[in-house]
């Protein structure tokens, strides 16, 4: 089975430099931009995709409407694969949480990594979320088949670390552009990435 993971096109909240998480922000005009580009390279190269899979997020679920109107398929809209739910930074604007949350501020500084946050999902549950909603969709589509899953930048990073037996933890190694494309193939030999943060189709570079 081939997975085209694939993360959103920019944000409104994206451009302001807002810590999302589960915040609900719509695509900008430059995010649409994206999210028809890549829906015309995936026209062009074929991709043959079953079915798209997506984040109910608007910013998710906006660019896989995008891509269904290019792709002629239907788009299936599933909440586990929403964002990591960041608590008390959800929809903080980053230069603000120095004077909001100083403790989280100096730890990231200090240290390099995300002290505890209040409220936060915890990466145990992200995972398994995401696991689980990975596992419905192999469940609903045969070996042969391609789809597309729309997801949000640290939903792509726990996934990958996941299928490739990468340590789990924030923030990930991983970094994807909006609207980049990652292709997976899962056979019964293992996991094979093929494709990581490829974003051709808009800066105009071979992949």
């Amino acid at each position: 089975m081939r997975f085209l993971f694939i993360l959103h096109g920019l944000s409104i909240d994206n451009a302001q430099g807002r810590l999302q998480g589960q915040f609900d922000s719509p695509l900008s005009e430059q995010g649409r931009e994206q999210s028809q580009a890549l829906g015309r390279r995936l026209v062009e190269e074929e991709r043959n995709v079953s079915a798209i899979y997506a984040s109910d997020l608007s910013r998710a679920a906006e660019t896989a409407e995008i891509l269904a109107s290019s792709l002629d398929v239907p788009v299936i809209l599933d909440e586990r694969l929403r964002e990591y739910g960041f608590g008390v930074l959800t929809g903080v604007v980053w230069r603000d949480v120095e004077h909001l949350h100083p403790e989280i501020w100096r730890a990231y500084y200090e240290r390099h990594e995300w002290g505890p946050i209040p409220g936060e999902e915890g990466d145990g549950a992200f995972h398994t979320r995401l696991t689980a909603a990975l596992a419905d969709i192999r469940k609903g589509h045969g070996e042969e088949d391609s789809v597309a899953v729309v997801t949000h930048g640290g939903s792509l990073g726990m996934i990958m670390a996941g299928l490739l037996g990468i340590a789990l933890q924030r923030p990930h190694p991983f970094r994807f552009g909006n609207a980049s494309l990652t292709v997976v193939e899962i056979d019964q030999r293992g996991v094979v990435l093929s494709c990581l943060n490829d974003t051709c189709h808009i800066d105009g570079h071979p992949g």
